[in-house]
């Protein structure tokens, strides 16, 4: 499951980097939990909007849409349902040309 929450990430990443961008990947542990970012270069998000993201069928600004590559709205809804699974919690950030999400786990799960 784990797994799968980070490919929906990574997939987002890629599909909506901006051309010629980047995407990274990085881990953190601390003694209370593990994090798991994904960033990626592109057009910023409207903050006000980031929270939904995580809604099942959500679709941001039709604008942003890539259309032959779109998914359902679903991904990242599923990502949010594996993270409170495992008693942990997601977050999206978005400023200055880059979108991070991050997967956040308390240790011992």
């Amino acid at each position: 499951m784990f797994r799968r929450a980070v490919s929906n990430l990574l997939s987002n990443a890629l599909r909506h980097a901006s051309d010629a961008g980047e995407v990274t990947i990085s881990i953190s542990i601390t003694v209370h939990a593990t994090s798991v970012s994904v960033e990626n270069t592109g057009q910023d998000i409207d903050p006000r909007i980031l929270p939904r993201l995580f809604d099942r069928f959500y679709r941001a600004d039709p604008s942003r849409a890539h259309t032959d590559t779109d998914g359902s709205g679903l991904g990242l809804a599923i990502t949010r349902a594996i993270v409170h699974a495992h008693g942990g919690g997601v977050e999206a950030a978005s400023s200055r040309g880059r979108t991070r999400f991050t997967l956040m786990f308390p240790m011992g799960t």
